[in-house]
């Protein structure tokens, strides 16, 4: 019976662990669970129709030339055939990590504004490869939904969490892992996250009023 008790204790105790670690990213949550609703629909869909259904809400030339609010806010919220799975670990670690050092308003706008500009950007060096001929007319209409340009963005301001002397260890594996596809593959998307991870060490404003790093990696401060 005594096994049993500790292990209801030690379950219960997770479970309390669990919550607080949530409610205070509840940003993070929020998202996180409205890409699960998206994901479950769109693995409802027919191959046709989910193609023809996230090129209206993708961030292309084409629909950022119609409807740029729209597409912008909305394209945020759909993963482009992927599996959900991976994005809950992500969040956890690195969106809910920054909302809980950084606060959720100084957090959402790193997310934004790299989720936007990158966008800008790098579609707008799509347009002009599409101009001078170095892309095909069809790119206009490129399929380009999903949250990894804020999620790039949000590791990268990590880095100012993360203490001396692994803070620099840290930035080099950041620009390592996106700066290595933009040079071997050199696709617009490959520009928008390396863009993405800029723009994060450009927020070091917004960083520099959370709290002071102690100690660890990019997790959550000590509760």
């Amino acid at each position: 019976m005594r096994i049993f008790r500790e292990a209801a204790h030690g379950a219960r105790t997770a479970a309390v662990a669990v919550t607080s670690y949530v409610r205070r990213a509840p940003g993070t949550y929020l998202w996180l669970a409205a890409l699960f609703v998206t994901t479950v629909a769109m693995h409802s869909m027919s191959p046709e129709f989910e193609d023809e259904f996230l090129r209206q809400r993708s961030t292309n030339i084409h629909e950022l030339s119609r409807n740029p609010v729209r597409v912008l806010i909305s394209s945020a919220f759909w993963i482009d055939g992927s599996s959900w799975l991976p994005y809950a670990v992500l969040y956890s670690v690195f969106h809910a990590g920054a909302e809980r050092w950084l606060g959720t308003w100084r957090w959402l706008a790193v997310a934004a504004l790299s989720h936007v500009l990158a966008t800008l950007i790098s579609e707008g060096v799509l347009a002009v490869a599409i101009r001078h001929g170095a892309a095909p007319q069809s790119a206009v209409n490129t399929l380009d939904v999903g949250v990894s340009y804020a999620l790039a963005g949000v590791v990268a301001v990590l880095v100012y969490r993360v203490p001396t002397p692994w803070r620099y260890g840290y930035l080099l594996a950041v620009l390592a892992v996106y700066g290595t596809p933009l040079i071997t593959g050199r696709t617009f998307t490959d520009l928008g996250h390396f863009t993405s991870v800029l723009i994060g060490l450009a927020c070091y404003p917004l960083a520099r009023k959370a709290s002071a790093p102690t100690t660890g990696g990019p997790g959550p401060s000590p509760t």
